[in-house]
């Protein structure tokens, strides 16, 4: 008998929601471009503003202050750029400041001179150093800054402070941009309560489809003088080329259901999550979850043990029906070392055995049970294995 699959990788990508599909079947079934003024455009520039203001109550903003990108690294790559103006303070960005633990679309999709970004470290439990980030703000002098910051880390589910690292920022004149693709739909990520300037975020994270992204910025005036996708004036010129209609219609109804039920199930989700964590722990003594000293998104454990390859440990663990993931799913399927880990100073031996289990709206607390039952056979396994024949 083959033991029912149990997809324990939602920080990868989220299974897609009911209402996501239907709303994209919808989507599909209009012919009309969403620029054309007559009737059949009409009905599908109805269906992408639908979603807008969907995304932008997510976001707590105006609809005219949502940017639809092909996914989060676009909106970041399009949003990190000294080239951005805002009405309010017209003086130009000149550094960029990142937190250690970011994402690769932040750390190599920004487009500062190298020699004007700094990072920041992070503490061992993976929060970002507020007093790092203070100094390297005083290091600034007269330069005006902007600061790139995750709401969560993707790879330990770490909450980052971004409201307190805004207030340093915002009392020298900064500019706050938040990665809330780990966030959205799991923590408060309005503008006004991160306090940040713009936010981004990407709709496989929340249920929606992949492949469809958003830049939100407070400030719907806001502008990117030089921008990646040019030709026509679709998204206020932000964003050249058709909308991806049935997508970002599948956006809409994931930011919707996000917005509804979001933090209630992550308040479900935590103690199944922390009773995995204890009966791990209390089995394996010398295993370390990673950032459990910290404010962590309740569907996330990021764990190791000495001399468990992740590598090993991800196969073994598919071929046994769960899964999982080592970290960040953007490299290719490669297994590496992890950066976020590095940044902890998290030794790298420990480090290459790290799995990351992520959960949602479809997991139960026998799935965490049964992966628990999986991961210490597994372990003993290879822990045998490891020991020298008598």
């Amino acid at each position: 008998m083959t033991r029912q699959r149990v997809y324990l990788d939602w920080n990868a990508t989220a299974p897609l929601l009911p209402a996501a599909r239907d709303a994209m079947v919808e989507a599909m079934g209009e012919v009309g471009n969403p620029s054309s003024i007559h009737a059949e455009g009409r009905r599908a520039r109805a269906l992408v503003e639908r979603a807008r203001a969907s995304v932008a109550a997510l976001a707590g903003a105006a609809p005219a202050s949502v940017t639809f990108t092909s996914g989060g690294t676009e909106a970041a790559n399009l949003v990190l750029s000294p080239s951005l103006v805002a009405p309010g303070d017209r003086r130009p960005l000149e550094r960029l400041i990142v937190s250690a633990g970011e994402h690769a679309c932040v750390l190599e999709g920004h487009r500062f001179d190298p020699a004007q970004v700094r990072v920041a470290p992070l503490t061992h439990d993976g929060v970002l150093d507020l007093g790092a980030l203070a100094g390297l703000l005083e290091e600034a002098g007269e330069r005006r800054v902007m600061l790139a910051l995750q709401a969560a880390n993707n790879e330990t589910g770490v909450i980052q402070p971004v409201r307190e690292a805004a207030g340093l920022v915002h009392a020298r004149g900064g500019f706050v941009v938040c990665d809330a693709v780990q966030g959205a739909g799991r923590l408060d990520c309005r503008l006004e309560t991160l306090d940040a300037d713009a936010l981004f975020m990407s709709a496989h994270k929340i249920g929606g489809p992949k492949g469809v992204g958003a830049l939100v910025l407070r400030d719907p005036d806001a502008n990117i003088e030089t921008r990646h996708v040019r030709g026509g004036g679709q998204e206020r010129g932000m964003r050249g080329g058709t909308e991806n209609v049935a997508g970002i219609a599948g956006f809409g109804a994931a930011a919707a259901w996000a917005l509804a039920h979001g933090l209630t199930d992550g308040a479900r989700l935590a103690p199944l999550r922390d009773a995995m964590e204890r009966r791990l722990v209390a089995a394996a003594p010398e295993l370390t979850v990673f950032g459990a000293g910290a404010t962590r998104l309740a569907n996330t454990s990021a764990f190791a043990a000495p001399g468990l390859s992740a590598s090993t440990l991800l196969m073994a663990l598919d071929l046994d029906g769960f899964a999982v993931s080592s970290g960040s799913a953007c490299s290719s399927g490669k297994v590496r070392s992890s950066h976020v880990l590095a940044a902890m100073g998290v030794a790298g031996g420990l480090a290459e055995g790290a799995v990351r289990v992520s959960c949602g709206s479809g997991t139960q607390a026998g799935d965490l049970e049964s992966f628990a039952d999986a991961f210490l056979a597994i372990a003993a396994r290879m822990e045998l294995r490891r020991r020298p024949a008598a």
